[in-house]
């Protein structure tokens, strides 16, 4: 079995400790997390370690970075790489229930949850988190860094660009463009292309600043 350390004693981590833990390629060694009130903790069985320098300890270890935010994964990877781990020792976790057929393409330290179905010439980047029941269909390309919460369904040919966020259950309409960092509340319906950096909710999809107030309601971060 190959060692694992899961960065950020969150959510996350503990649904990919669950699932990883129910099969035989990983064997958890522990949490690496910055906060030092977490440090000797026990998050689920695994003992948090210490903060991200502690990598250097375990060199042959694998790695995946546990937080929601695809900017703050991006921030880790960068800051684990200046600690020296080296390209190729970012765990890739797929969930046996995930369907990734032949042509399609899951980039490194990419997580996929239970449910979630590729259908034809997917490709999705590093460092992306996919949670349960996500669809994502032919000819989609989701950049890296990205994070999809559960529920969430591309349209054919859709282009997500790097660390956007897509809320539980929203749907993203064939042939458009979500740019860099857009957030998508959950439960929209995104019908034409979303800008870099837009928050965008409801049916059909407009964005935030459009609507009375710029309230936030809807959205899922």
């Amino acid at each position: 079995m190959t060692e694992l350390l899961l960065v950020a004693a969150s959510g996350l981590a503990r649904e990919v400790m669950a699932l990883v833990r129910a099969g035989d390629d990983f064997d958890v060694l522990g949490i690496l997390d910055d906060d030092p009130v977490r440090a000797g903790s026990v998050l689920d069985g695994a003992h948090v370690l210490g903060p991200l320098a502690e990598v250097r300890k375990h060199p042959g270890a694998r790695v995946v970075v546990c937080v929601g935010s695809g900017a703050t994964r991006a921030d880790i990877v960068r800051r684990l790489g200046a600690l020296g781990l080296p390209p190729g020792h970012f765990a890739t976790i797929v969930h046996p229930t995930a369907i990734v057929p032949e042509g399609c393409t899951v980039g490194e330290g990419s997580i996929l949850l239970a449910n979630v179905v590729m259908t034809a010439a997917v490709a999705v980047g590093r460092h992306v988190v996919v949670m349960p029941g996500v669809t994502l269909t032919h000819g989609d390309f989701v950049d890296d860094y990205v994070t999809f919460g559960a529920g969430a369904s591309l349209g054919g040919s859709v282009v997500v660009g790097r660390a956007a966020y897509l809320g539980m259950n929203c749907s993203i309409r064939q042939r458009t463009r979500v740019g860099a960092r857009a957030v998508i509340g959950m439960g929209a319906a995104v019908v034409t292309d979303v800008p870099e950096g837009q928050t965008w909710v409801g049916v059909p999809a407009r964005p935030m600043s459009q609507l009375s107030g710029g309230s936030s309601r809807g959205v899922e971060r």
